[in-house]
């Protein structure tokens, strides 16, 4: 589950344990299923299948499970039919959070994530109250462990591909681009033997919050805990730092 970006490279750490791993492969199987009813199950012809194989095959999905996934989505019309929502609302000191959700009941999901707020001190807002402080961006994590190429030689890579900017984290590379460019970025990469954790379009916080008071830190740590153990969240975006906090 996305974070801010400066620490897309924690979240692939947590996501190594068998637990969240779980939840990961929930999530995924949902993104199969939507992305082969809306372009079909061949990923060489439908680019958000594509990325959702890539992203599955980072989280270590076994490739059996996959294509079980894909066959079952093509061949399963009546199956169960899941739809995007975005909530938005604030955690404690105004933190501004959005959350995606893919889900088959949306009552359900509505229900959990307002309670995921409420117990947090939080509360869920109208659309639009927070995502006017967030940028869209195209969004490619390679881990370090995983990359043959040297920092500057990826970097120029991802720049001559049509990226915006390059950021090298601790164990990861964060490459940017616009939501409209991803697609040819991640292609020319993988092009060249780029492994990617992640290849999605995000939202980027424009500016970010503090926290310094003990309670606010855990209400919003209750607040975004409580979102992860939901399997029908798909993302959560906030503008906490973390680092300061």
């Amino acid at each position: 589950m996305s974070g801010h970006s400066k620490f897309a490279n924690i979240k692939h750490k947590k996501e190594k344990n068998d637990a969240a791993k779980g939840k990961v492969f929930t999530m995924i199987g949902r993104e199969i299923a939507v992305a082969v009813k809306e372009g079909g199950p061949d990923p060489a012809n439908n680019f958000k299948l594509a990325a959702v194989v890539a992203k599955a095959k980072a989280a270590n999905m076994p490739n059996d499970t996959i294509e079980r996934g894909i066959k079952k989505a093509a061949g399963d019309q009546n199956g169960a039919s899941y739809e995007h929502n975005t909530y938005e609302g604030y955690g404690p000191s105004g933190v501004a959070i959005i959350v995606d959700t893919l889900t088959d009941n949306k009552n359900r999901t509505a229900a959990a994530v307002r309670a995921a707020f409420s117990k947090g001190s939080g509360n869920v807002g109208t659309p639009g109250c927070v995502s006017y402080m967030f940028d869209e961006k195209g969004q490619i994590i390679v881990d370090k462990e995983d990359c043959a190429m040297n920092a500057d030689d990826l970097m120029m890579a991802a720049l001559d591909a049509g990226a915006e900017d390059f950021k090298e984290e601790e164990d990861s590379y964060e490459i940017d681009t616009a939501p409209e460019d991803l697609e040819a970025v991640q292609k020319n990469l993988e092009s060249q033997g780029v492994q990617m954790v992640q290849a999605e379009v995000s939202k980027i916080p424009q500016n970010y919050v503090a926290l310094t008071n003990p309670e606010d830190i855990g209400n919003l740590n209750r607040i975004l805990d409580l979102l992860d153990e939901c399997d029908d969240v798909q993302n959560v975006y906030h503008n906490w730092d973390e680092e300061e906090g």
